[in-house]
Order: structure tokens, then C-alpha cells, then sequence
């Protein structure tokens, strides 16, 4: 196995390259199908933006947003900012000016980067266009496609590597916000201090039996937490971080072949189409140790079926959330059964507790809400003291608002949520916020989107709606109208319902729950 030479003491995210740049400085960091670079390769483009960071005037505390798939560029930025003391935001890629308006308000961010061209708009054009009512945004960095008004993180990266950028930052500084998938109008801010999360990455990359020879490789967007966490893992271990830089059926086979991870964090709805259609080899996954499925619901058939092609490897699962990187995950060694049916024990540093109604810890073995407490769970929603204090018990546990059976040995099962987010893929966001904008439509009277069954994403979205009298509605007219006003594709009803009458509670709220079950 390679030299793990990374201790957490005192150490921060830009510590952690530096170290690895030292010691392993001709070690591939970052892999793609078509090129590598090294530690020392890194550690120099970082500085090279570093030093652009600080000509700008961005510095310690401000926040920098980043909407970038999983390319170099994105690792660049995120330890360019660690190096600046710089708090690092995450945007997801699918999301357009609606959504974006409001985190970078929200977030306060004084730069973004996002790419010139994407598809077919432009995400930076998008960002300079919403400018005027962003006080504190001061830099539009574009990447590739060039965009006026933008400035090039080509450009910036031509700036000398100057280690006089580096800004001395503490274990307890803030560096990271992220994003939870409440609703756009009122988004919860989760800010973490290396502290929380390096200890976690770091511990987790132990149990993991990760090193310096592993080349890491995340199916889900940097941007989301689960991405995120593999960025830490690879450089906690001094590892590889192999990119893909967005899942495409069409090429995931070829990639895995060519850049041959040993370790693979991935969704269910990765695996499933092609474990369906039976496409996979074991020869795709000949150098794969380690499968981690997590972000849905994992149905065992399919966790088997993917630990049935590693000869060499085994299938874990993992639970986590925004609010507190990994709380609890299988380990290489644990029992088939386990690993096939639960996200494993909690995480070192971390405990777990299932409570009642009450709030009353139920026996072991019966269902109940799942708590968390821990070092690696964040103190509070940024300038958000209201759901903070709703989000915590008196004696500091974290209501995660999912539910869950812990047995006898400390494994985790959860058996559903309590909230009515809807997780589509492993991507979740909350259906309130696509009917604030569906209920604009002249024809709907009121409606609901609530989830159905899929066997591939886990769930879907389906609209169910009451009419006007005397009006139609399609689901062409419906998502016609999401992608006018700029909501991210993956947020679209996939179905259309439409009934006479709604099921109403007594004070008239409508039944999503009765709803979902005439669906099925």
C-alpha cells in the first residue's frame, strides 16, 4: 500500500496539497481520459490563481461560487480559495438564473466561475445579466467558451505562482457553503470549517482502506456534498481524483475501463439501466476495490448484482448529508448481508440515535427519526437562526428528517423521510418551489407534485392538478412554462395527473401522501 502521510492536526484543506506536493510531487492528482496532473502540477496552478484571487481583491472570508462540472478547473478552485482563506460556494450545473439569483444573493458571493458556454446557453452570460441586483458580486470568471463582460480563468491561471497569496488560515476557519434543496425562495446556507470535515474525510478515508495508490473516482457532481466528499478523500489518502466530468450512459462504460478506479462513489440510477440490460463485464471493474452507493435508496438485487462483477472489491453503502459530509457508511470486511441492505455504522467521531414522536429513543431493532450528533456536523443554517433552532434538540442532536432502524451491531437502515423532498437520482429538491411558480398558469385551479416509484431514479415527479373549469392542460404546456422562466430540467413533472378533486385534509391542505398511493 502507498504511504499515508497526511495527520489532521492543525491542518487545512491547502496543508493537505502542500504536503502531498512535497512528498509526492511527481504523483498523478487529478486523471482524465485524456491527460493527468500531478501534485506538484497542482500545487502550482493553485498558486497561479491564488495570486489572480488576490489581485482581484478576494481574499480571506469573501465568498467565491463555483458552477463547474467535474473538471480540473473545478478542484482548482476550490483549493485556490483554501489557499486565499476564501469561503468556497457550490452551484449546481443544472441550475439557471431562477435558482441562481438567489444563492449567490444569499450567499453574498464576490466572484463566480462557471463556463462561457454549456450546451446550448451560456451560464456565465446568465450570471452577468443578474449582476445589477447582486450587490456584493464583483467578478464573472468565464472558463473556455470567452464571454464579454467576463474575465478568463485562462488568463488568471497565466498569473505568476506566487506563495505570498497564501493566506494563513486556522482548523476552525469557515471554507465551505454549501446549499441544502430547500426551496429558492428561502435556501438554507450550510457553512463547515475544516475541522469538521477534514476529520471526517480524513477518518473516513481510513476505514476505507484508501491510500496513495488509489485513484478515486465520483459519478455525482462535485457540487453536490457526496462529489465533494471524494475530493476529500483522495487528498486526505494522497490519491488520485479520476474525473468524469458529468455521467453520460453513452461513455460510462469506456471511462470506467479507461481510467480504471479502485475505488467508485456512485448513485443506484448509475448502475441500474445497465445491470438491467446486463452490459457490464468484470473485466470493466478489474482494478475496482471498493463500490459506494449512496445519495437513494439502494435496492439489494442491485447492490449484489454490482458486487457480484468486483472479484477484487466489495459494494458499500453510505449515508450523508449537506449538513455533515459522511454519518455513517459500510466498511471493506463487513458482512455481505450488511453491505447489501444497510448504509453501514455510523462514522468515527459521530453517534446515531432513532427516536419516537415523543423524542424518545426507541428500542433497538424498531423504527423512528433518525438523530445525529458529532464533530463533523455544522453549528447552524447560515443567517437562518429560525430553522436552526428547529433543526437541533436541546442536547445538541441533529434532526436529519430521515427514518431509520439501528440493530444490535450499530448498522443503520433507512426506511423512508420524514420531508417531502423528492429525490429523483440521488438529486433532491423540494416540489414546493416548482408549484409556487405552476400555480401562475391560468388553468390550474390548485396542485401538488408529489413522487412515484422508478425503477431506475428511485422516484419521479408527477403533477397533480385541478383545473378551471372549461381549461386543458398538457405536460408540454407545463414544462414549456418551467424552461421559460429558467428551472433546472431535473425539477420538471415527469407526469401529468389531473383530477376533478383534490384529497383535502380538514383545513383544506392537500393529502400528498393519499395522493402518491392512487398513483401507484
Amino acid at each position: 500500500m502507498g504511504l499515508r502521510v497526511i495527520e489532521l492536526e492543525n491542518n487545512t484543506l491547502f496543508k493537505w496539497l502542500e504536503a502531498n506536493a512535497k512528498v509526492r510531487p511527481n504523483q498523478v492528482a487529478l486523471l482524465t481520459t485524456t491527460a493527468s496532473i500531478t501534485y506538484i502540477e497542482l500545487e502550482n496552478q493553485v498558486l497561479r490563481l491564488a495570486t489572480a484571487f488576490a489581485q482581484l481583491g478576494i481574499g480571506k472570508g469573501d465568498v467565491v461560487a463555483c458552477q463547474l462540472p467535474n473538471c480540473p478547473e473545478f478542484i482548482v478552485t476550490f483549493l485556490a480559495c483554501a489557499t486565499r482563506g476564501v469561503i468556497f460556494q457550490t452551484l449546481h450545473m443544472p441550475y439557471r438564473k431562477a435558482e441562481l439569483a438567489e444563492l449567490i444573493a444569499h450567499g453574498e458571493a464576490k466572484a463566480v466561475i462557471s463556463l462561457g458556454a454549456f450546451k446550448d446557453y451560456s451560464p456565465a452570460q446568465d450570471i452577468l445579466e443578474l449582476a445589477d441586483d447582486l450587490p456584493n458580486l464583483k467578478s464573472v470568471i468565464a472558463l473556455g467558451t470567452p464571454v464579454q463582460g467576463a474575465l478568463s480563468f485562462a488568463d488568471l491561471l497565466e498569473s505568476p505562482a506566487e506563495r505570498s497569496s497564501i493566506v494563513e488560515t486556522d482548523i476552525d476557519d469557515p471554507y465551505l457553503l454549501l446549499y441544502t434543496s430547500g426551496t429558492t425562495a428561502s435556501p438554507k446556507g450550510v457553512p463547515h470549517h475544516y475541522r469538521g470535515f477534514l476529520d471526517n474525510a480524513w477518518r473516513t478515508a481510513k476505514e476505507l482502506q484508501l491510500s496513495s495508490d488509489d485513484r478515486v473516482c465520483s459519478l455525482a457532481p462535485f457540487s453536490h456534498l457526496y462529489g465533494l466528499m471524494v475530493v476529500h478523500l483522495a487528498l486526505a489518502s494522497g490519491g488520485a481524483n479520476a474525473l468524469v466530468p458529468a455521467f453520460n450512459p453513452e461513455t460510462f462504460i469506456a471511462d470506467v475501463s479507461t481510467l480504471k478506479p479502485t475505488a467508485l462513489f456512485s448513485a443506484p440510477a448509475h448502475f441500474a439501466p445497465f445491470i438491467a440490460a446486463n452490459k457490464f463485464k468484470k473485466s470493466h471493474f478489474e482494478k475496482t476495490k471498493l463500490v459506494c452507493l449512496s445519495g437513494a435508496a439502494v435496492p439489494p438485487q442491485l447492490a449484489r448484482a454490482v458486487d457480484d462483477l468486483l472479484d477484487k472489491g466489495e459494494v458499500i453503502q453510505l449515508w450523508g448529508m449537506s449538513e455533515l459530509q459522511a454519518g455513517a457508511y459500510g466498511r471493506p470486511g463487513d458482512p455481505k448481508a450488511e453491505r447489501m441492505e444497510t448504509t453501514g455504522r455510523a462514522a468515527p467521531g459521530s453517534e446515531l440515535r432513532i427516536v419516537d414522536e415523543n423524542a424518545m429513543q426507541v428500542k433497538t431493532g424498531e423504527e423512528g427519526a433518525l438523530e445525529i450528533r458529532g464533530s463533523s456536523v455544522f453549528d447552524g443554517y447560515r443567517n437562518n437562526q429560525a430553522e436552526t433552532g428547529k433543526s437541533f434538540t436541546k442536547d445538541g442532536w441533529f434532526k436529519t428528517g430521515d427514518l431509520g432502524v439501528l440493530d444490535y451491531n450499530g448498522f443503520l437502515r433507512l426506511t423512508g423521510r420524514a420531508k417531502e423532498v423528492i429525490n429523483r437520482g440521488g438529486v433532491k429538491f423540494n416540489p414546493i418551489d416548482i408549484e409556487v411558480h405552476l400555480m401562475s398558469l391560468p388553468a390550474i385551479t390548485q396542485c401538488a407534485i408529489v413522487p412515484i416509484p422508478d425503477e431506475v431514479l428511485g422516484e419521479k415527479a408527477c403533477l397533480c392538478v385541478e383545473v378551471n373549469e372549461g381549461e386543458k392542460l398538457t405536460l408540454e404546456e407545463v414544462t414549456t412554462h418551467l424552461n421559460q422562466i429558467g428551472i433546472a430540467k431535473y425539477k420538471w413533472p415527469e407526469r401529468l395527473e389531473i383530477f376533478d378533486e383534490m384529497p383535502l385534509t380538514p383545513t383544506r391542505k392537500i393529502m400528498r401522501g393519499k395522493l402518491t398511493a392512487m398513483l401507484i
